[in-house]
């Protein structure tokens, strides 16, 4: 197997988030939406990118219509995704290769069946006719001046059965113009020395006359490993998602193997000065598709470079690259220091730093007596950003001057078969003026948020920006049931920052209502900043 390391060979990136990512359960995107996440993929540089199956439904009929008149794309190539020509038909009368030609695309990429089982079984015909489809789909796409990228289907379950077919669907791929022969693992189940032996094998038979690439699922979590053991065994195109979304377990993720193949191993991927981009691409896609990202995918993870044990930090402090692999800036992410209990001196100095606070001994002390405290009591300061922003600062001698609750009330209402009724009365001070206010709302918390935005309102317009996203509720000890104490913690919003909150409480109105006054205080310290 062929190692080519340090090379600084390209390797093509071939991104089908907007085709394969949308196929993942609870993902949906409009064409405004697909059109948005081409744009970024265009800002990341990748080479091509698949917009979807052209007549297959009305929003990717309208989504290439749009591309080809709206998108400036000036790094990558906008593909339309098909398949080949049906069984016993003509190429000059099939509805899939006419869509694709009507996409108006400069490259198309046609899916093949290239294991003997699914000609036979699936589409019930033999496999002379199977390569022919694949022979005439491609050679009539080429025909029309179309660059032709095939995915061969299955390709690694095929090879192992019958290695004859696999090979005669490819060969006939290439002697009709396809300029690429993707090799799939459909069913995601090969395992990396499995993949790496057959792409070696494949590109030994067909010599260099067209540029193999890999296709991974990730069924046995090894998509991301199998596609750089295909690279090292000669593959210089690499499908995948961003943030590896797909159907069952997903597709390769490209933000974890482009940087794998660019940092570690020594590949061209993305143009020079773009790997810096991934981590804000990967946010803005999964913002976008309302797809969280989880916090510890590697490289664009919010805790990619996130340290929290007391000996990291310290060593960090000495040396940065003590426990991080790479530097967090050329993948555009940075160095996180997680405080909770288990933090000392060092983690707390360089959180203050981070946040530009001034902290002195007896302050960092201080911190770190309040936060084993507050833990032991229920708080969790890792999940509440702004919570430990707030407290840091009050170590410093800090108090918020912008508003002062005297007090504040709830009552709920039930008449007959009447719904319950929630009312919330506060009564603040704003300086040296007294404001009362009540409003009624969707349970407690709503009518508190809605009684204190009225007192804060007119001093404070910028609250009109600040919104709650999410609110958690989680008991801390079930065995005493209803008496239970109770953690919240709130996300807010202003449209340019993002922050949490915590409150803890036996009292979930009260728990509530310290998460949510924290919010508002850190929202106006940092509109006031």
């Amino acid at each position: 197997m062929s190692t080519n390391l340090n090379t600084k060979e390209l390797v093509e990136v071939f991104d089908t988030t907007l085709r394969d990512g949308m196929q993942v359960e609870g993902v949906s995107a409009t064409v405004e939406d697909k059109l948005r996440i081409a744009e970024q993929l265009n800002h990341l540089g990748v080479h091509f990118i698949e917009g979807g199956w052209p007549g297959a439904n009305p929003k990717d009929v309208e989504f290439f219509e749009r591309a080809v008149k709206e998108l400036r794309l000036d790094a990558s190539t906008l593909v339309a995704f098909g398949s080949t020509r049906r069984p016993k038909g003509k190429v000059d009368d099939d509805a899939t290769l006419k869509n694709l030609i009507d996409a108006n695309t400069s490259a198309v990429c046609i899916v093949a069946k290239s294991w003997d089982y699914h000609v036979t079984e699936a589409l019930q015909t033999s496999l002379d006719e199977g390569v022919a489809m694949v022979a005439d789909s491609v050679g009539f796409l080429a025909g029309h001046g179309r660059r032709v990228l095939v995915d061969a289907e299955h390709f690694f379950d095929g090879y192992k059965r019958n290695p004859e077919f696999a090979l005669r669907v490819l060969e006939a791929a290439v002697m009709k113009g396809a300029s690429h022969l993707v090799l799939c693992d459909t069913n995601g189940g090969s395992l990396p020395h499995e993949v790496g032996a057959t792409v070696e094998a494949v590109i030994k038979h067909l010599g260099s006359d067209v540029t193999i690439g890999i296709h991974c699922h990730d069924d046995t979590g090894c998509a991301v490993a199998n596609s750089m053991a295909a690279v090292l065994a000669g593959a210089r195109h690499v499908q995948g998602t961003l943030n590896g979304l797909g159907e069952r377990t997903g597709n390769t993720n490209l933000t974890t193997v482009i940087p794998n193949l660019q940092l570690k191993m020594g590949f061209e991927c993305l143009p020079e000065g773009h790997l810096e981009r991934i981590t804000a691409v990967s946010h803005h896609v999964a913002e976008v598709l309302n797809r969280p990202l989880n916090p510890q995918a590697p490289y664009v993870g919010a805790s990619a470079f996130a340290h929290k044990a007391g000996l990291h930090v310290s060593a960090i402090a000495r040396a940065k690259d003590a426990y991080e692999h790479v530097d967090p800036e050329t993948v555009g992410n940075g160095t996180r220091f997680v405080v909770s209990e288990m933090a000392g001196k060092a983690t707390i100095k360089m959180k203050a730093d981070e946040l530009g606070i001034d902290l002195d001994g007896p302050a960092i002390n201080g911190v770190i007596d309040d936060l084993k405290r507050l833990e032991n009591e229920g708080y969790h300061f890792e999940a509440a950003d702004a919570s430990l922003e707030l407290l840091m600062r009050r170590a410093t001698g800090w108090e918020q001057d912008f508003f002062r609750v005297e007090s504040m009330r709830v009552i709920t209402d039930e008449t007959g078969d009447a719904p319950f009724t929630t009312e919330a009365t506060v009564k603040v001070w704003t300086g040296n003026k007294r404001e009362v206010h009540t409003a009624e709302g969707n349970g407690p918390v709503n009518a508190i948020d809605k009684a204190l935005r009225a007192s804060l309102q007119e001093k404070f317009p910028h609250l009109e920006k600040v919104h709650l996203t999410d609110f958690k509720v989680r008991i801390l000890d079930g065995a005493t049931a209803t008496g239970a104490v109770t953690r919240v913690l709130i996300d807010a919003t202003d449209g340019s920052r993002t922050w949490t909150t915590i409150g803890v409480s036996g009292n979930i109105i009260e728990a509530s209502w310290r998460a949510l006054e924290e919010s508002l205080i850190f929202g106006l310290l940092h509109a006031s900043q």
